[in-house]
């Protein structure tokens, strides 16, 4: 359970919302389970012996359904030193992509708190509400965290220095004698009579 015991329930209500609406968003990639509130639907095995449960649990569409992902939505009351040991560092230490989207107010705080602990996350998000609309908008993205789907390429490496040695000589074909060349007598030209 999350240390934020009791969340303002104005809070918890928009936690929840936001919860239901990343769902939706990403339902065409991934099978998506969530935990809104105090429920614990889909538990995360960590290294620890208790089991996680982050807000939304992403799987793949396959017929494995591996984890491919895991994200935690913060409030304002929720991004605290407290919340990202209980909970982030954990998150970070999964074997798939750890997300997390925080207020647009709490940008730099969660980033902080990121650095000041040593948790890894590979995308941090923002939000804010206009209206009934809900706005993301990615503000991080750390791309040594994210497992490599696709072969990296990278520049080619410099050549070797040469040593200082003298390298083998290598067996020619022998050369072909040249052609002679012939001269052709060009045709006098006839004078001009006066």
């Amino acid at each position: 359970m999350s240390p934020i015991l009791v969340r303002p329930v104005r809070e918890q209500l928009e936690h929840d919302r936001l919860i239901r609406l990343l769902q939706t968003k990403l339902r065409r990639k991934y099978e998506v389970a969530i935990n809104p509130g105090n429920e614990q639907n889909t538990p995360v095995a960590t290294s620890g012996p208790t089991a996680v449960f982050p807000d939304l649990v992403l799987l793949s569409l396959e017929r494995g359904r591996r984890l491919q992902g895991v994200i935690e939505v913060e409030t304002g009351e929720s991004v605290n030193h407290l919340e990202a040991l209980a909970q982030w560092t954990h998150l970070a230490k999964l074997r798939a992509e750890f997300h997390l989207y925080v207020p647009a107010g709490m940008v730099d705080v969660a980033r902080r708190l990121c650095e000041d602990n040593q948790i890894v996350v590979n995308e941090i998000w923002s939000y804010h509400s206009i209206g009934d609309q809900v706005r993301f908008t990615l503000v991080h993205r750390n791309r040594e965290a994210a497992p490599v789907k696709h072969p990296v390429v990278t520049a080619p490496k410099p050549a070797p220095a040469r040593s200082p040695k003298k390298p083998a000589r290598t067996a020619l074909p022998p050369r072909k004698a040249p052609k002679p060349k012939t001269k052709t007598k060009k045709p006098a030209r006839a004078q001009k009579r006066k």
